[in-house]
């Protein structure tokens, strides 16, 4: 004979069951961006997903993108070494996802703050002061996650924009050098056009 479940079980294992499609649904989108050799963020990967900034960051799924983005950081020194260079185009564009992303962050942060704030203040009345503390000290620790993440976003950001200084530099030092080059050109062809021709 089945027991009926409750209500409670049956909303709990539907979050279960939309949980795992969610995340199945961002492994995916991850294999998609490392195939097509587009940048692994994890603003694009939730976006395309369709999913919220804090699942792409959730135990299990944090990891995926992560090693994703390590295996693309690891391409730039394979690149070096075969002679290819990132252009500055691709270097905007990642610099560009990781402003995305930061922004995202910070917005996730505010919403969840201001969320935290409304629910303790319903619940104040309602918790032991035990329970305040647990759940005090777990908010606090979501609070550190976020924010080491959103640091190392910014250092993200940081190097991909000296990356692109760079890029930059090297590409002003050679219109430089070819600018030279045509003059020094059409200096040596003035030379030879005035020197009086044999009879």
């Amino acid at each position: 004979m089945t027991v009926p479940r409750t209500p409670a079980e049956v909303l709990a294992e539907s979050r279960r069951r939309d949980s795992r499609t969610k995340r199945q649904r961002v492994l995916a989108v991850v294999e998609q961006l490392l195939s097509q050799g587009d940048p692994v963020t994890f603003a694009a990967v939730a976006r395309i997903a369709g999913v919220s900034n804090w699942l792409v960051y959730a135990d299990g799924v944090r990891e995926h993108i992560e090693k994703a983005r390590a295996q693309q950081a690891s391409r730039p020194a394979r690149d070096r070494q075969s002679g290819g260079t990132a252009s500055t185009a691709s270097l905007r564009t990642d610099l560009e996802l990781s402003r995305t992303e930061i922004r995202a962050l910070r917005e996730e942060r505010d919403k969840l703050r201001a969320a935290l704030q409304r629910s303790l203040g319903q619940q104040l009345d309602q918790v032991t002061t035990k329970d305040l503390v647990a759940r005090i000290d777990e908010l606090t620790s979501h609070n550190h996650v976020l924010s080491t993440q959103l640091q190392q976003v910014q250092q993200e950001n940081v190097r991909l924009q000296q990356r692109l200084q760079e890029t930059e530099d090297d590409l002003a030092a050679a219109r430089t050098s070819l600018r030279r080059m045509i003059r020094d050109e059409s200096r040596s062809r003035t030379v030879d056009s005035t020197e009086p021709h044999p009879l």
